[in-house]
């Protein structure tokens, strides 16, 4: 797990501040349904709000007129969609939004962060659909987003159960998909993690709010002032096969 040192960590670093014009950061947040990402996503968006680098928040699927609609059905517990279906709906809600929003957004110096990227598909569809192959699903996610790869990714790691408790008691349609499913996403996950230690932050989940906000504020304050003087992390340039 990534740390600095020191007794505050959300002030270990200078905050990189909006007269860095061309610094920009695609950051992604990954984990399964329960693991409290989509707070840490806001708390984060809150965070450089107040320093004053305002973030763009997009979510998976979702984020434009078309992505909204397709998420809209593939989270409807009464649809019944074949998991390979599921996997391109999922990759053309993404495809739209990297065109529409994303893309722009670097374009024009702003740091994105994203409540899922194509991790996900590979974790849930690759892993927990054991649907199709590493290598077919890094060449197609590289196809989907134009080659587009988070500079940073925060894993937040939860137990099955832990999860569970989170989610409450009505799920959606991939909330519902049950516990033997959902241990098959988390070990892709932790696939992913292992084999790409640059890119992925792996947080553990059962933290307090407050120490895991802090931690990554502090990764994320480090990452954009190495950024900001040339030395800090880029994306890999092509997606991460499944286990």
């Amino acid at each position: 797990m990534f740390r600095l040192r020191g007794s505050d960590p959300r002030s270990s670093l200078p905050f990189i501040g909006p007269r860095v014009s061309k610094v920009y950061m695609f950051i992604s947040f990954e984990g399964i349904d329960g693991s409290g990402k989509s707070t840490h996503v806001r708390l984060l968006g809150q965070y450089l709000d107040e320093k004053g680098r305002p973030p763009l928040l997009v979510r998976e699927p979702g984020g434009t007129d078309l992505s909204e609609r397709v998420r809209t059905l593939l989270l409807d517990p009464e649809a019944h969609i074949v998991p390979r279906a599921e996997l391109l709906l999922f990759s053309a809600a993404r495809a739209q939004l990297v065109d529409e929003v994303i893309h722009p957004a670097l374009a024009a110096g702003r740091v994105v962060i994203a409540d899922r990227f194509y991790d996900s598909t590979t974790a849930y569809q690759g892993g927990g659909r054991a649907l199709a192959t590493g290598d077919w699903l890094r060449d197609f996610h590289a196809f989907v987003t134009d080659g587009l790869v988070p500079d940073r990714t925060y894993y937040i790691d939860v137990p099955l159960e832990t999860a569970a408790a989170r989610r409450g008691t009505d799920p959606d349609r991939m909330e519902g998909a049950g516990a033997a499913f959902f241990e098959r996403v988390r070990a892709a996950y932790q696939h992913l993690a292992s084999v790409e230690p640059e890119r992925f932050v792996v947080l553990d989940g059962r933290q307090s709010v407050e120490s895991l906000h802090a931690e990554i504020v502090c990764d994320v304050e480090a990452s954009l002032y190495a950024e900001a003087n040339g030395t800090g992390p880029s994306p890999s340039g092509s997606p991460t096969e499944a286990p």
